[in-house]
């Protein structure tokens, strides 16, 4: 498979898997489990700095979810240009699993905490710091399920 090709559906695979953790998110914020979303605390922290103070109420939550969308089709790229071979299901929901949580690690390590949006997961005091593992693992699986298709 070539590299267009896996950059194709790797981003169709981060499309899927990005509606899949926004599904997972809106239950868990539904039971009380999550208050504010990552793409939420982002545009928070674009608030903190006066950089969208004039736009509307509408407007920042376009961002957010056009920033998140955004987002989740970048990483589904680069994981599809980091997946050169396939299995079956079970190992391609596997593999994405882990490179969700790659995907995780490497955000709320590093660039999320240098820009202010919160604290890196070792310092935070809450079990909810959790949640953010399940849906990237979420994430990684249907992204994994959906790049497997370009097999089929």
């Amino acid at each position: 498979m070539g590299f267009t090709e896996r950059a194709l559906y790797g981003a169709l695979g981060g499309a899927g898997g990005t509606v899949a953790l926004s599904g997972l998110r809106w239950a868990l914020t539904g039971v009380g489990l999550v208050q504010k979303t990552a793409p939420e605390q982002v545009v928070g922290r674009l608030e903190e700095l006066g950089l969208v103070d004039d736009w509307s109420k509408g407007a920042r939550r376009a961002l957010t979810v056009v920033a998140h969308l955004a987002y989740g089709l970048g990483i589904g790229t680069s994981l599809g240009l980091l997946r050169r071979e396939s299995g079956d299901s079970v190992e391609e929901a596997a593999v994405g699993s882990a490179l969700g949580l790659l995907a995780w690690g490497v955000g709320w390590a590093t660039w999320l905490p240098l820009t202010g949006v919160h604290q890196p997961p070792w310092k935070q005091r809450s079990p909810k710091v959790l949640l953010p593992v399940l849906d990237h693992a979420v994430f990684g699986a249907v992204w994994g399920l959906i790049f497997r298709t370009r097999n089929s």
